[in-house]
């Protein structure tokens, strides 16, 4: 695994961070599930798939169900806490899936090995995309496919900022960087073409799609004080400070709220392109 001390990303995602994705995996599983689907639509029985920045594992698993005996999906994902749950996932629901613990920018995939590479929100955090793509496209065949998922801007996401919204009079947090690693770094579509096309990928397609996501409403406590910025920052806090913060973030989720069940639409991009041009 390529992570060093000079990787800001590698640091973030083996903190605590990392650790509340897996605390929190079952209830970012349901949220997310509507992805595991489409993902899983965009590859066949038999082939070889990559699933970048897979996290636990969820997308790893469904495309492995696709593929069948016949065929393989590898996860690869910088976090060691996520990928170590998601190795015991696979062995679990005995599946023709296996797991790398590396940074997807330089680690060294056997040329031309996947059929394709697929990702749920898991290629925004590279410190070189350009590089990064263009190690993907070498580990593609020719006929390789690239089929992503990465969220659009902050203000088209309003689920996904309004602890943060929320918790600002209260409490300081880390800001949101333009042009930097992160969340939303892909927001603007003719940055992830040039990215894609510096990386000497073809027939790049970036669409605008909007997908409708929910969970439980008993998990959004768990949300609210794990994940995001706001996690980050809740457990530095004193206990008095820390419940006025919470209070009032919780507010703010109640328009997503609908009896039992949190509601909101992701607004992402659905990015693809091929490895090299088809003819004929």
């Amino acid at each position: 695994m390529q992570m060093s001390d000079t990787n800001p990303q590698a640091a973030f995602w083996n903190s605590d961070a990392g650790h509340a994705w897996v605390e929190n995996q079952a209830m970012l599983d349901h949220m997310f599930q509507p992805f595991e689907a489409l993902l899983a639509d965009a590859v066949r029985a038999g082939e070889q798939v990559l699933d970048v920045g897979c996290g636990t594992g969820a997308t790893t698993l469904a495309t492995a169900r696709r593929v069948g005996p016949a065929g393989h999906s590898t996860g690869i994902d910088i976090s060691a806490p996520m990928i170590a749950t998601a190795r015991i996932r696979a062995a679990q629901a005995s599946l023709p899936a296996s797991f790398a613990c590396a940074d997807a920018q330089h680690h060294a995939f056997e040329p031309a090995a996947f059929d394709a590479v697929v990702s749920r929100f898991g290629v925004m955090f590279f410190a070189d995309p350009a590089a990064a793509f263009a190690n993907l496209r070498r580990a593609a065949r020719a006929t390789g496919r690239l089929h992503l998922y990465a969220w659009r801007g902050a203000a088209e996401n309003p689920f996904m900022t309004a602890a943060e919204r929320a918790a600002a009079p209260l409490v300081a947090l880390p800001p949101r960087l333009p042009g930097q690693p992160g969340q939303f770094a892909f927001a603007d579509a003719a940055v992830v073409l040039a990215i894609l096309q510096a990386a000497g990928w073809q027939e790049i397609r970036v669409d605008a799609v909007d997908v409708p996501c929910a969970f439980p409403a008993a998990g959004l406590d768990g949300y609210v004080r794990r994940m995001g910025p706001l996690g980050r920052v809740l457990p530095t806090l004193d206990e008095p400070r820390r419940h006025a913060v919470i209070d009032r973030v919780r507010g703010a989720f109640e328009p997503f709220v609908q009896g039992e069940t949190v509601r909101y639409t992701a607004a992402c991009w659905r990015i693809t392109a091929r490895a090299d041009v088809i003819k004929g």
